[in-house]
């Protein structure tokens, strides 16, 4: 959100090796992800951001639209986590509201 774009040919990789290690760099990004989603507003959710793998542009979205386009595809994705834990007898927590595992109250 805070940039103009983001690179996917830049090289960089996720480079977390342990549970502990994806959830600190987790909760560190969602910590910084709620600070832009409150400090950028107005005009600036109106100005353009890209996706581009090296100097290809692979598409141009106002900020906020691309960040709503990104929060929708991380419910896709959450969703169907869900389904792959239902299938392994996983209990679900709540999400939105109640599951058949964790029902109203619980």
């Amino acid at each position: 959100m805070r940039s103009d774009a983001i690179d996917l040919g830049d090289g960089q990789k996720p480079g977390a090796t342990s549970t502990k290690e994806i959830l600190e760099v987790f909760d560190t990004n969602v910590k910084q992800a709620r600070e832009a989603l409150q400090t950028i507003t107005g005009e600036k959710l109106n100005e353009n951001w890209s996706l581009k793998h090296g100097d290809t542009v692979l598409m141009t979205l106002p900020r906020g639209e691309a960040a709503r386009q990104h929060l929708s595809h991380l419910v896709h994705h959450r969703g169907q986590l869900s389904v792959y834990e239902r299938l392994l007898d996983v209990k679900l927590p709540q999400i939105y509201g109640p599951s058949a595992d964790t029902p109203w109250g619980a």
